[in-house]
């Protein structure tokens, strides 16, 4: 189910009171490919719950260029949605999840193995409420850019 935004914090508040695990990631994730899949199925595995923060078309934009997304934000979550690891979605904006994460206050923040603790912004505010990192190594040579580089040199 989508969370709207500004249901996110007491969302979260009501799955902790039922004594879940909230695990949170977040990306683009804009053509979902198996490298996805297996990251999300990954991820799922450190609690109960798998919320994932989805970029707004905007913010993809900003970070990937005018030509992306290839997928508008709502058929994005739709797919993540039908992912059996997938439980929530919740749309953000901002360049970095940190202050959505504020709102979720994960217990599991899980990234992919292209990060450090250093390197990623978000982890301070998840250290700051409890939680903690786990970062999933990447499945070589499976990402959104490799498919649209593909489809384009085969057009």
């Amino acid at each position: 189910m989508i969370i709207e935004r500004n249901c996110a914090a007491r969302s979260c508040d009501e799955i902790r009171r039922q004594g879940k695990n909230i695990v949170f990631t977040n990306g683009c994730f804009d053509i979902i490919h198996a490298g996805h899949v297996r990251y999300l199925n990954a991820a799922k595995n450190f609690g109960d719950v798998l919320i994932v923060g989805l970029n707004t078309d905007e913010s993809v934009r900003r970070l990937k260029g005018d030509s992306r997304p290839i997928n508008n934000q709502f058929d994005r979550a739709e797919v993540l949605l039908g992912l059996k690891a997938v439980d929530h979605v919740i749309f953000f904006d901002e360049p970095t999840a940190e202050n959505l994460i504020g709102e979720v206050k994960p217990t599991v923040y899980v990234k992919g193995g292209d990060y450090t603790l250093e390197t990623l912004p978000e982890a301070k505010i998840v250290q700051h409420h409890g939680g903690r990192v786990e970062f999933i190594d990447l499945v070589k040579g499976r990402s959104t850019t490799n498919i649209v580089k593909k489809i384009l040199e085969t057009a």
